[in-house]
C-alpha cells in the first residue's frame, strides 16, 4: 500500500480573525470552534491510519514550540519540523519538504495541506484521498476542489473538464471572481473552490520544479543541504533561503503543468477566512445569533458575540449583522458584511504603535506560557504556567527584582547558590542581579504569580547563563 506523508504548512500572519488571531499566535493555533485547534485537527486528520507516515511540519522559529506542544497534546509525533528562516510563500516550503523526503524515499507520496482550514468530517476527506492515489501513481498532481454552496468571491476556483467522476482533469485555474461571475460559475456546475491541498509523488514534484521553477531549486536545495538540527528541529540555512523567490506553489508550478487532476469534495470545508465564516460554521440560535458562554445577546439577529476572557462579560443589545469579539486587551466590533476588512484594524493599530496589533496577551515559550495581568511604570504582575518537567533558563536581570508566589503545583527555585522547593501558597524573593531559575519537577502544571519591580520590566532585560532550549542572550523567557 502506498503510504502518504502529510506536509502541513504552518505559517500565517493572523490578521482576518483579529483579535483572537494575531501575528504572534495566528488562527491555526486557536480554538475557534472545536475543542482542538485547527492545526491539531489537521494533524489528527492524517493520523491513526496505516496509510499515513508521520507528518512533516513547515513553520517558523516563533511557532516551533507551539507546534510541538500542540502535537504532543493530541498524541502525535512529527516526522520532522522544518524551520523557515523567513516566510517565502508556499513554493519554497513545498520544495524544501519534497527535498527532505526525497533523501529518504524518492518514490514517497506527499500531501500538502494548510494548517488553518476546518474539515469536520475527516473520514470523508480520507476517502477522497483514496480516489487520488491511482492518478499520482501515473505521475499526476491531484488537487482537491470543494463543492461550492454559494457564489463566494473570496476563493479561487478550479474549472473541471466535466461535471462527474472521482478524479477529473483540470481545465484551468480561476482567480477570485466578482459576484456576478461567481454566480454564473455556481450555476454552471463544473467549478469548485480551490482548497490549496495537493497530492503527488516527491519525484514528480521535484521534476516539475526543475521544469517550471528552476530558479528556486539552487537556493532551496542549499538551504536543505546546509540545514542544522536544533533541539530536534531542522533549521533551514538562512543565507540561501533568503535568495529564494517569494512565490506560491500554484503560480510557480501548478498553473504551468498539464498533469493536473481534481478530486471533488463535498464533505464540509472552510478556510475560516473571517468572522463571517466562523458565524456560518457555528450552530446559530433561532435568530441567527452565535454567542459563547462569556457573551449575552439581547434582541440580536444574525450576529456573533464572543468573549475569550473570563474577566470580560460581553453584552449585545439590539445588534443585527454584527461581529463583536472581546479579549483581555482588545475588543472588535464590526458589521458582519465588513468581516474581510478586519485586517484594516490591524494596519491601523500598527500605525499607532499598539502592541495589540501583533502581540497575543498570552506569550508562549518552550517551557509553557505567561500573561501580563497588570503593568505599571515601575512594576509588572504576571501569571506564569510551567509545563511538567520544564525549566526556565538560569538567568539574572539588571533592572528588576522579582517576587514569586506559587498558586498551583510545586516549583524548584534556584537563587544564587540556594536551591529549594516552593509549594502552593509559598513565596520567594529574587533580588536584583541574583542568578535564578524556576523549574517544575512535578507531573502536573505549575502556576505562579510573579511581581516584578524596578526601573525597567521589559522582556529583554535578561542575562542567560544556561538554557536547555539553546536561546541566546536577550531572547525572551
Amino acid at each position: 500500500m502506498q503510504t502518504i506523508t502529510p506536509v502541513i504548512l504552518c505559517g500565517g500572519s493572523g490578521t482576518r480573525l483579529w483579535p483572537v488571531s494575531r501575528k504572534s499566535f495566528p488562527k491555526q493555533f486557536a480554538r475557534l470552534i472545536d475543542d482542538e485547534s485547527l492545526f491539531q485537527a489537521t494533524a489528527a486528520r492524517f493520523a491513526g491510519s496505516g496509510r499515513f507516515e508521520k507528518p512533516v511540519i513547515v513553520t517558523n522559529s516563533d511557532f516551533r514550540f507551539v507546534v510541538t506542544e500542540q502535537l504532543s497534546a493530541v498524541g502525535i509525533d512529527p516526522g520532522a519540523v522544518l524551520i523557515e528562516p523567513e516566510g517565502r510563500n508556499t513554493a519554497p516550503a513545498v520544495l524544501a519538504a519534497a527535498l527532505h523526503l526525497h533523501a529518504k524515499d524518492p518514490d514517497a507520496a506527499m500531501l500538502v495541506a494548510p494548517s488553518d482550514h476546518r474539515m469536520p468530517d475527516g473520514a470523508a476527506f480520507r476517502a477522497a484521498l483514496e480516489k487520488g492515489i491511482p492518478a499520482i501513481e501515473k505521475g499526476k498532481f491531484v488537487l482537491f476542489g470543494i463543492s461550492p454552496d454559494r457564489p463566494e468571491t473570496g476563493y479561487g476556483y478550479l474549472e473541471l473538464d466535466s461535471n462527474g467522476g472521482d478524479c477529473v482533469p483540470l481545465k484551468r485555474f480561476v482567480e477570485k471572481p466578482d459576484a456576478e461571475t461567481a454566480a454564473k460559475m455556481l450555476a454552471q456546475g463544473n467549478f469548485l473552490w480551490n482548497a490549496g491541498i495537493f497530492l503527488f509523488r516527491v519525484k514528480d514534484i521535484l521534476a516539475a520544479f526543475d521544469k517550471f521553477a528552476s530558479q528556486l531549486v539552487p537556493p532551496v536545495s542549499a538551504a536543505v543541504r546546509d540545514a542544522e538540527v536544533d533541539l530536534g528541529f531542522l533549521r533551514l540555512a538562512p543565507g540561501p533561503w533568503s535568495e529564494a523567490e517569494d512565490i506560491s506553489v500554484d503560480y510557480a508550478v501548478m498553473e504551468k503543468s498539464d498533469a493536473l487532476e481534481v478530486v471533488p469534495f463535498d464533505g464540509g470545508w472552510s478556510d475560516l477566512g473571517g468572522w463571517d465564516a466562523i458565524w456560518r460554521e457555528m450552530e446559530q440560535d433561532e435568530t441567527g445569533v452565535v454567542a459563547n458562554k462569556g457573551a449575552t445577546a439581547i434582541d440580536c439577529e444574525n450576529s456573533i458575540l464572543r468573549s475569550d476572557s473570563d474577566a470580560v462579560e460581553l453584552v449585545g443589545i439590539g445588534l443585527k449583522d454584527v461581529v463583536a469579539v472581546a479579549m483581555n486587551d482588545a475588543v472588535l466590533v464590526a458589521s458582519k458584511d465588513r468581516a474581510q476588512d478586519v485586517k484594516l484594524a490591524v494596519s491601523a493599530l500598527k500605525e499607532k504603535g499598539s502592541k495589540q496589533a501583533v502581540e497575543f496577551p498570552m506569550d508562549h515559550r518552550p517551557w509553557g506560557w505567561f500573561e501580563s495581568l497588570v503593568v505599571g511604570s515601575r512594576f509588572q504582575v504576571k501569571r506564569i504556567h510551567v509545563h511538567p518537567g520544564a525549566a526556565l533558563s538560569l538567568q539574572s536581570h539588571f533592572h528588576r527584582s522579582e517576587h514569586w508566589i506559587v498558586v498551583e503545583g510545586t516549583a524548584r527555585v534556584t537563587v544564587d547558590d540556594e536551591v529549594k522547593l516552593v509549594t502552593e501558597n509559598e513565596s520567594v524573593y529574587i533580588p536584583l542581579g541574583a542568578v535564578h531559575r524556576m523549574e517544575n519537577p512535578g507531573k502536573m502544571p505549575m502556576v505562579l504569580i510573579e511581581v516584578q519591580t524596578g526601573s525597567y520590566v521589559g522582556e529583554d532585560d535578561i542575562v542567560r547563563y544556561e538554557d536547555v532550549y539553546s536561546r541566546g542572550q536577550g531572547a525572551k523567557g
